[in-house]
């Protein structure tokens, strides 16, 4: 009898080491797994997240692994963190570990003094202006997906709409970062950049990551995709450094580009590393985000309905221009409520790097904090009834009504994506072009599922067919 009380007794000692949340804290997590919430978040990475935020609100604290964390909700916090005390936060956490193996120091990964001059070289490439004349080379991209689509909906086909806007994505990144072709090598690279992040995916939610260690199949597979990517873009800018080519393309923008307060370019390395970033990144956060637009105006068709007369009356059967783009409100509020429900990055990840308050509550440095997109869009406070589809909600005064970082699909503050204009440009356009001709009918019966790495993915595609419409049309390509 006494064995057994003394049992309990070590038990319940050793349930109150393990779990102990800070002493004056938010609510706190209590789990007996010695690695906290991390088995169940390698399992449902986004369900785990989205029912802490339901059941503790704004604030809650819990172990990952060996370190304390803390998921935010509160745009204040959120604002906290991004943007006034963005010095006290830094990417020393898991998941950038892991993108460091592919990315190297990208401006997605690198911090510190580093980052801010790989930011100050790269501003310039990305400022509209420049990527205005990249507007043209997505349209004529978009002409050759709405041809293939046209010869689907003539015979009656089915096809993948996940599979279609990678594809396309992927034609835009290899066109106006490297100049590649479409064809055969952007294809290998397409899947080589699937792979790798397939690779990320397994190994930043794996409680036991052994293929970092081991070679593994799926290392191998991962290794040999990120040598062939290597090939390629060090032989384009080994091409480019001869002058050998000349394109106009943002590879031809970074070389060219120079520390405004040093006078120094970027080395080979660096060029790699935001190349790859911009593989690994760019291409499949915007596809993602055209593919989940798709699906909901396909279960949409009202909404879908007011897209069509928009793009008519504004269009008027003409292939979209960029000085088009700004009159098409209501795709535009469409495609940021598409990104509210499904967010290209659907989580964000900080490591504390100096002691902080949020929330009125204590964050000490060495710990971790967590916010999400997914979770935060879905706040009944500032999105009523939030899993319905309603564009409404980026109306102009609607957008004006809510806090700043209640929506923050691309983050926000010094480390907002320096991309997300060429994203938001590359997305329209490409609506434009389709929805002008075609009407969507999705294939109800196709389960569609979350899977989510660096991006948030539909599992099984997204399953469904197109009709020609009967009025309208995108023109000819120009």
């Amino acid at each position: 009898m006494m064995a057994r009380e003394e049992s309990i007794s070590i038990l319940k000692s050793l349930q109150r080491l393990l779990d102990r949340g800070p002493e004056v804290g938010p609510p706190h997590v209590r789990t007996w797994h010695p690695l906290g919430l991390l088995p169940r978040f390698s399992r449902d990475p986004v369900g785990v997240f989205l029912a802490l935020a339901r059941e503790h609100g704004d604030i809650v604290s819990f172990r990952m692994g060996p370190k304390q964390a803390y998921l935010i909700r509160d745009p204040a916090d959120i604002k906290r963190v991004l943007v006034d005390g963005h010095r006290s936060y830094g990417k020393r956490t898991r998941g950038y570990d892991k993108m460091r193996i592919f990315m190297g120091q990208g401006l997605v990964t690198s911090e510190g003094e580093f980052w801010r001059r790989q930011r100050r070289i790269s501003q310039p490439a990305f400022h509209r202006q420049r990527i205005a004349g990249f507007a043209s080379v997505m349209g004529t991209l978009a002409h050759t997906l709405s041809n293939e689509w046209e010869a689907h909906a003539v015979r009656g086909e089915s096809l993948d709409f996940a599979t279609d806007m990678m594809r396309y994505t992927l034609w835009v990144v290899a066109s106006t970062v490297l100049s590649i072709d479409v064809g055969d090598q952007a294809q290998q690279v397409g899947e080589d950049v699937g792979e790798l992040l397939s690779f990320f995916q397994h190994t930043v939610t794996s409680v036991f990551p052994v293929d970092e260690i081991l070679p593994t199949p799926r290392a191998r597979r991962a290794r040999a995709a990120m040598e062939r990517l290597d090939a390629v873009v060090y032989g384009v800018i080994e091409r480019r450094r001869q002058g050998a080519e000349d394109p106009h393309d943002l590879l031809s923008l970074l070389l060219e580009a120079r520390d405004e307060e040093t006078g120094e370019g970027m080395t080979d390395l660096q060029l790699r590393d935001e190349v790859m970033t911009m593989f690994l990144a760019g291409h499949e956060t915007t596809a993602n985000a055209l593919a989940w637009t798709l699906l909901l105006l396909g279960r949409h068709p009202e909404a879908l309905a007011k897209v069509h007369e928009e793009l008519d009356a504004v269009l008027e059967g003409r292939t979209p221009g960029l000085d088009d783009l700004g009159s098409l409100t209501y795709l535009g509020q469409v495609l940021d409520e598409g990104m509210r429900l499904y967010p290209p990055a659907w989580l964000v990840a900080r490591s504390v790097e100096a002691d902080d308050e949020l929330s009125g509550f204590p964050i000490n440095k060495g710990s971790y904090v967590f916010f999400s997109p997914f979770v935060s869009h879905r706040n009944p406070v500032f999105f009523p009834d939030p899993e319905r589809f309603d564009p409404e909600r980026f109306s102009a005064e609607a957008v004006k009504s809510r806090p700043r970082y209640a929506y923050f699909p691309f983050s926000g503050g010094p480390r907002q994506c320096i991309g997300d204009a060429f994203a938001k440009m590359e997305a329209k356009i490409l609506l434009a072009v389709l929805l002008s001709r075609f009407t969507l009918e999705i294939d109800g019966d196709h389960p569609i599922g979350l899977t989510p790495s660096v991006t948030l993915r539909p599992t099984h595609g997204i399953k469904g067919s197109v009709r020609l419409r009967a009025s309208g049309g995108a023109g000819d390509a120009p």
